[in-house]
């Protein structure tokens, strides 16, 4: 594996291409036949069909990404809880963690531990303390790093209570950590905040690179011109069909369409790309493919 770096992303300065981060897993493994639990996403197919797991990150590897996502979006502490059954939450890390091992094998693949929101994505109104939030993100953070993740992918993160217990605990335990944001329309966080405000709070935390994922194609463009940029950044955006909660997701946008919209991002020096909901692996296979030849030289 290419761990030379403590930060993987100033590999994309050495060659002279952002990193290319993987595509969704949950909407994939919609598509391979896996059913959905309405508590725990996708999470309960690492321990029910691990294959299917293993074959998605597979798939994402063989397109080109220098970066795979463990499918781990849904085995947070909070989220388990609410499943109500008995699960063990550090077999189940463990067991997602070790299947993106598995596929990265002795290939330059990084592993970024996928770390949620503590509850919904799409959620405005907190219903959890934040006593539970920090319990749940120092426990899920830990298990991650503790079972073999490269860093800390924060997903979809979109309340600043919760960024800023990431942020504090990340820099404080020195997790090397991505923060990755999602905000709506009027680019606001769902709990009010400016991304601009939010960004600058975020650089003081030191982490390896500023996201922006799941927002859809036309709303990040309308906010790109907006975005000025000195740190590390990326984006991986949604290619869903429809409004953001549905639980049946399919793809709305082309591997062709999106390209064109990482060709427009490719203005302001990305240090890592890729795709989220409704992406597949043909998704990340056309940014490799257009990379490869751009750079070829």
């Amino acid at each position: 594996m290419l761990l030379n770096d403590v930060n993987p992303f100033p590999l994309s300065t050495r060659r002279n291409r952002p990193l290319i981060l993987d595509g969704a897993m949950g909407s994939l493994l919609q598509q391979m036949g896996a059913k959905v639990n309405n508590k725990m996403w996708m999470s309960l197919i690492n321990l029910n069909k691990p294959e299917m797991v293993l074959n998605a990150h597979e798939q994402y590897i063989k397109a080109g990404a220098d970066i795979i996502t463990t499918n781990t979006f849904r085995t947070n502490p909070i989220a388990v809880n609410k499943y109500g059954k008995s699960i063990n939450i550090q077999k189940l890390v463990r067991e997602s963690v070790g299947l993106a091992m598995a596929a990265a094998k002795d290939l330059p693949v990084f592993i970024a531990g996928s770390n949620p929101p503590a509850e919904d994505c799409y959620q405005y109104e907190r219903k959890v303390s934040i006593k539970e939030l920090k319990a749940n993100h120092f426990k899920h953070i830990d298990l991650l790093m503790e079972s073999g993740c490269n860093f800390i992918l924060n997903e979809t993160q979109n309340h600043f209570d919760e960024i800023k217990i990431i942020c504090n605990y990340c820099s404080k335990n020195n997790v090397p950590y991505v923060l990755s944001i999602f905000f709506d329309e009027y680019y606001k966080l769902y709990s009010g905040e400016n991304i601009s405000d939010v960004l600058k709070y975020i650089i003081d935390y030191f982490p390896l690179a500023i996201g922006i994922n799941c927002v859809k194609p036309h709303t990040f463009l309308k906010y790109f011109n907006r975005l000025k940029i000195n740190y590390n950044w990326g984006l991986y955006l949604n290619c869903g069909k429809g409004e953001f909660a549905n639980i049946n997701i399919v793809s709305g946008v082309t591997p062709n369409g999106y390209l064109s919209t990482i060709k427009k991002a490719l203005i302001k020096s990305p240090s890592f790309v890729g795709a989220c909901c409704g992406s597949t692996p043909a998704h990340i296979k056309m940014i490799k493919e257009f990379l490869d030849e751009k750079h070829k030289n």
